[in-house]
């Protein structure tokens, strides 16, 4: 499996960006599919989640302002972020697991549950 991700660029507080994560290879057992962002010098963050039938999943910092969806038909996970700002700024993450084990909707947050990874693209949200 292999996760492309693009759309990340540089914004001004308060503007909009959509990233894209193409999928690729064996996907019909991608379940799960997640954003994580990750900051300079800090963790990798889970942002949102969402299932195969398109449940959701948000952390509390983007809850309201991020939308993430997937188009299984195109193999390909977004995330619409909306009111960007400046703490938003971050290398943005693409994951993708199957369904295998139990996790409640915060444990499909954690970075250790993900098997597939892209190579993140950037976001720059400037005051």
């Amino acid at each position: 499996v292999q996760l492309v991700e693009s759309g990340g660029g540089s914004v001004q507080s308060g503007g909009s960006l959509r990233l894209s994560c193409a999928a690729s290879g064996y996907t019909y057992n991608l379940y799960y599919m997640a954003w994580f962002r990750q900051a300079p010098g800090k963790e990798r963050e889970g942002v949102a989640v969402i299932d195969n039938y398109g449940t959701t999943s948000y952390a509390e910092s983007v809850k309201g302002r991020f939308i993430i969806s997937r188009d299984n038909a195109k193999n390909t996970l977004y995330l619409q972020m909306n009111s960007l700002k400046p703490e938003d700024t971050a290398m943005y993450y693409c994951a993708a697991r199957p369904k295998v084990g139990s996790y409640s909707w915060a444990g499909l947050r954690e970075v250790y549950v993900y098997n597939y990874w892209g190579q993140g693209t950037q976001v720059t949200v400037s005051s």
